[in-house]
C-alpha cells in the first residue's frame, strides 16, 4: 500500500517498485538475527527476528537505514508510544537528606518540584527556573508532612435477601375471551340491542 505521504495521482514508477521491495531486509546483526524494515499501521519499524521492534523516524528510512544505524536503534532501550517525557526545567542536585536527584519539571497542571518519591507544586509567581534547591527541598518537605486527603471508605453493597418464589394464580382465560365475544358481538350489530 502507498507511504502516508503518497498519493496515487503523484506516485511515480521508482517508487511503485520501491514500495513493491517493501518489507526490506536490512540485514543480519551480530548474533544472527534477520532485520527488517516495514511500513506498519502506526508508522515504519523494523523488526528483528526475535520479535523486537523499533520504530522509525521517517518514511524515508525504510529504503535508507543501514544496518548499523538498525543495529544502534535496537541497542537503544524501547519507547513508549504516547506522550514522550518531556526534559526537565532544572536540575538542583542531590536532595540533602535521601541524595536524590531533586528536578524542577512541567506537569500536566504546571510546574512541579521532585525528588523521584514526592511531588510538590512550584507555587504560582515562582519563577520555577529560578528555585534554589534549599526551596525546593523546603516545598518537598512541607508536601511530605501534609496529611494524606482523608479518603471515604467505599460502602459495601448490602446482600438483598433472596426472595421467595410465589406462585401467581393465571388469570382465567374464559373471562378474557367472554368479554371479547361480548364487545364484538356489539361491533356486529347483531341486533342484541335496541334499535332506533
Amino acid at each position: 500500500s502507498l507511504l502516508a505521504s503518497q498519493s496515487p495521482e503523484t506516485v511515480t514508477l521508482d517508487e511503485a517498485l520501491q514500495l513493491l521491495s517493501l518489507p526490506r531486509v536490512v540485514g543480519t546483526d551480530g548474533e544472527g538475527r534477520e532485520i527488517v524494515a516495514s511500513p506498519g499501521r502506526f508508522g515504519p519499524y523494523l523488526k528483528r527476528a526475535d520479535g523486537e521492534t523499533r520504530s522509525l523516524a521517517s518514511e524515508e528510512q525504510l529504503f535508507t537505514v543501514t544496518l548499523a544505524e538498525a543495529e544502534a536503534l535496537f541497542a537503544q532501550p524501547k519507547q513508549r508510544r504516547g506522550r514522550q517525557q518531556k526534559a526537565p526545567l532544572a536540575e538542583l542536585g542531590p536532595h540533602p537528606e535521601s541524595g536524590a536527584s531533586v528536578r524542577v519539571l512541567e506537569g500536566r497542571f504546571g510546574p512541579y518540584v521532585t525528588d523521584g518519591t514526592t511531588n510538590a507544586t512550584v507555587p504560582r509567581g515562582t519563577d520555577p527556573a529560578e528555585l534554589s534547591l534549599e526551596e525546593a527541598v523546603a516545598l518537598l518537605r512541607a508536601k511530605a508532612e501534609q496529611a494524606p486527603a482523608p479518603r471515604k471508605a467505599a460502602k459495601k453493597a448490602a446482600k438483598k435477601p433472596a426472595k421467595k418464589a410465589t406462585q401467581k394464580t393465571a388469570k382465567k382465560p374464559a373471562k378474557k375471551a367472554a368479554a371479547k365475544k361480548a364487545s364484538s358481538a356489539k361491533r356486529s350489530g347483531n341486533g342484541q340491542g335496541p334499535s332506533a
